[in-house]
């Protein structure tokens, strides 16, 4: 015991590096088998069905890289969809045409699109929770030998990656494996007690230390839990960072202890629902339980309203889903005001922007509707670095003025105030000017203001239509009502 608590100890006293910290924004890629059949339902959320207490909820979870569990439930809208259309063709099968399709696939081309974005790091789905290993590794599955891509598709993607300047991260769902478990997840007391046992957590592990070893990545983002207790958790930890030393993982590693095993008892199954209910309804969507060591803090589709004692970062898709969906419609997606907005409010309140991926199966394409908007994030950080790139929130986080609401990042002496609404003088409450203010647009061009009771007032420049949120920097400038917009 005394052993493990040192372990713990040492992880406790990691920093989490400055590279991640300043990133600010991040490319997650979703792109497996169940990206071919690329079916979910569209017309609910995932916070709503983590707040519902219908039966068997996550049947009709909206993320199509969940195509596999979805179809164990003969009801479920993807079970209907697959019958229609594919019949009794098993899943498994799909993955020789995610393989067809890499013919099409070009590495280099996806990660300059990344690039341009102004993302620091990519985090791609090396196994997900149909257990399809997208490179040729060599721990078996006993379930299903072969079940992996010859072809090292982690390796190429990220050489190319790192080629074109950004961090490469490794994700794997440790949680899950379908190979090893294929109990149906309807609700989170499936969820724990899915957590596959036997020979599965040995096999988890290994997996990982290949992909450690072969790859070194930046990020090791692992998903839903981990299938070993701490006693075997806390070594990897430690030999993960002995090799790659500003390497960052995740929150999604809470350890198996015996206790999850009562998941499966009908009693205790009923209290999982219902507390996990309660989470959500606080929280507003998905934010994973505190394990005992992590580094990042990973809420999905949700975000923190407030600064946070820990680095974290928000993790979303373009639409509902993480995997592509054939079946989103224009109204599933984003809009650019709401991705520039949410991304903009992350990193004021010291968050990094996590922006998934689905690329297609059948042709290994990133859809239009997604590179709009990986264009739209690269047109808007070009002309707004200055503002994000390794920045810190300000003593308070923003404000509500005349105009609407306005967030704040800061490095050293000058605060960026990201405005909203239409050109013309603002009045910002909660700031006081001093002897050495001065308000500039981040080009540089002096920006008249004046300094009054209710606050600094600022004339605002005006924008194009689809400009994003407004830009100026304000150096020499006091608080004087820290938290208005708490």
């Amino acid at each position: 015991m005394i052993g493990r608590n040192q372990q713990l100890q040492r992880l406790h006293r990691r920093r989490v590096p400055t590279w991640w910290r300043d990133a600010k924004l991040g490319i997650m890629v979703h792109w497996t088998p169940a990206s071919v059949p690329a079916f979910a339902p569209v017309d609910v959320e995932i916070g709503e069905l983590l707040r519902s207490s219908g039966p068997d909820a996550l049947a009709s979870s909206p993320y199509s890289e969940w195509y596999e569990n979805s179809l164990r439930f003969p009801d479920s809208p993807v079970a209907r969809h697959h019958r229609e259309v594919y019949g009794d063709r098993p899943y498994a099968e799909f993955a020789k045409d995610w393989e067809a399709g890499l013919e099409h696939w070009d590495p280099d081309e996806w990660a300059r699109r990344f690039a341009r974005t102004g993302a620091r790091y990519v985090v791609f789905v090396a196994k997900h929770a149909d257990g399809y290993c997208l490179w040729p590794t060599g721990v078996t599955n006993p379930r299903r030998p072969g079940w992996n891509c010859a072809r090292d598709v982690v390796g190429e993607f990220g050489e190319a990656v790192r080629a074109a300047g950004m961090r490469f991260g490794i994700y794997y769902c440790g949680g899950f494996d379908w190979t090893f478990d294929d109990r149906p997840i309807g609700s989170m007391a499936d969820v724990v007690a899915a957590i596959p046992r036997g020979d599965y957590p040995a096999y988890a592990e290994a997996q990982v230390r290949e992909l450690i070893t072969r790859y070194r990545p930046s990020v090791l983002w692992n998903d839903v839990a981990w299938p070993a207790t701490g006693r075997r958790l806390w070594p990897l930890f430690e030999d993960y960072y002995a090799q790659v030393p500003d390497g960052v993982v995740n929150d999604r590693w809470l350890p198996w202890n015996p206790a999850l095993a009562a998941a499966r008892w009908g009693p205790v199954r009923g209290l999982i629902d219902a507390g996990s209910r309660r989470a959500a309804q606080r929280d507003g969507g998905l934010v994973p339980p505190i394990p005992p060591h992590f580094d990042v803090r990973t809420p999905e589709y949700v975000s923190f309203s407030e600064p946070q004692p820990f680095a974290w970062e928000g993790v979303r898709g373009m639409d509902h889903s993480f995997g592509y969906n054939a079946s989103s419609r224009p109204e599933d997606f984003v809009t650019r005001d709401d991705l520039l907005g949410q991304f903009v409010d992350i990193v004021a309140t010291g968050g990094n922007l996590l922006l998934n991926v689905g690329p297609r199966g059948v042709d290994a394409q990133i859809p239009d509707e997604q590179l709009t908007r990986l264009d739209w994030l690269g047109a808007w950080l070009e002309l707004h670095r200055d503002a994000i790139t390794a920045t810190q929130p300000w003593v308070t986080r923003g404000a509500t003025t005349d105009q609407g609401p306005v967030c704040f990042t800061a490095r050293d002496d000058t605060v960026f105030g990201f405005l909203s609404g239409a050109a013309g003088w603002t009045t910002i409450p909660g700031l006081q000017a001093t002897p050495s203010t001065t308000v500039r647009t981040l080009a540089g061009a002096p920006r008249p203001w004046r300094d009054q009771q209710s606050g600094l007032a600022i004339e605002v420049p005006a924008s194009s239509a689809d400009a994003g949120p407004t830009v100026v920097a304000i150096r020499g400038v006091a608080a004087t009502r820290p938290g208005v917009m708490r």
